[in-house]
């Protein structure tokens, strides 16, 4: 994690995906994903961002590189803002994603050098055969894999060396900006360490920004800047990893961080869960006004009502709720 610096590199500015889900014949209801999200991201920053499955945490990673197309908001890369297709072919060459399965996100028929030098091949970034090697294997390096691994095709490596060959294509553009997509959730927990740690190396290194996306708060915690909470395609809080852990002021995020498993017994028994009551709502049927309220303890008539504004309740930590001034 380094020092921040300047002007935003990327700008998210009241981002909406919707998709249009067929509800019966010829009917079609928008499931809306993500709904009016803006952050900024300054360079050499880690932003996390964390919630439930299906709150919109990978489907914002997606809109911003345009692997969807936003319904509404914008997307600015080094203030300028990306509109044509020409923008986003440019933008593409500075911004790449690390997929959540490695398993899935590496074609089996491919050889590691291959799926390493084929982001080299589609952006023509080499001027001849032996560059394109030498660049391949720098990138191997980069990951901590050896040169022999370069003919070898991704089935006979384990998890967390695919998931390396995945972080080495995804550096192979040079990139400034990476959208981490869950890269360590299909990992066992030892290395998850590694990779992490690989992913902090690599930015003080390559001056890397990431977009971390994750549901693990421990792992958010120790490589982030900054954390984003999201519940059910919105922002409900945002505040730097310290704050967000010391001092949670929605009460989505504060059960969030009850559930983070403490390593001290004494401070793990003391610790109180917050258990919430329900399910997570469909997108599809998301309740009126605050969309957490269904599940809230504090809920009251207002909040089934009126959409609360996402304020600045404190220097840098913003908060979705009516009544954060009361509970906390």
């Amino acid at each position: 994690m380094s020092d921040h610096h300047n002007l935003p590199l990327i700008e998210v500015k009241n981002l909406k995906q919707y998709f249009n889900i067929n509800v019966g014949l010829f009917r079609s209801r928008p499931l809306k994903a993500v709904d009016d999200v803006s952050f900024s991201i300054t360079n050499g920053e880690t932003l996390g961002l964390v919630g439930e499955s299906g709150c919109g945490k990978t489907t914002v990673g997606r809109s911003i590189l345009h692997l969807y197309k936003p319904t509404a908001g914008e997307i600015w890369y080094k203030g300028n803002k990306i509109v044509t297709s020409e923008d986003i072919n440019e933008f593409r060459k500075k911004a790449t994603v690390v997929f959540q399965d490695p398993y899935s996100s590496l074609n089996p028929r491919m050889t590691v050098a291959d799926i390493i030098g084929e982001p080299l091949d589609v952006q023509q970034l080499y001027a001849s055969k032996q560059e394109r090697k030498e660049r391949i294997l720098e990138l191997m390096d980069h990951v901590g894999l050896n040169s022999e691994h370069a003919a070898r095709y991704a089935h006979e490596f384990s998890g967390g060396q695919r998931q390396r060959i995945g972080i080495a294509r995804a550096l192979a553009v040079n990139p400034d900006f990476i959208v981490c997509d869950e890269p360590v959730s299909a990992l066992d927990v030892s290395i998850q360490a590694q990779v992490i740690n690989m992913f902090d190396e690599l930015q003080e290194k390559l001056g890397l920004t990431y977009l971390f996306i994750a549901h693990d708060l421990l792992v958010v915690r120790h490589i982030s800047d900054r954390i984003i909470v999201m519940y059910l395609g919105k922002m409900v809080e945002l505040a730097s990893a310290e704050e967000i852990y010391s001092r949670p002021m929605h009460p989505y995020s504060k059960s969030l961080i009850s559930a983070v498993p403490l390593p001290d017994p004494k401070a793990a028994r003391a610790n109180k869960r917050i258990v919430l009551k329900g399910d997570i709502p469909s997108p599809l049927n998301a309740p009126s006004g605050c969309p957490f309220r269904t599940r809230c303890a504090y809920a009251v008539e207002r909040c089934a009502v009126e959409v609360p504004s996402f304020d600045e309740v404190s220097a840098g930590h913003f908060v979705a709720c009516h009544r954060v001034g009361e509970i906390n």
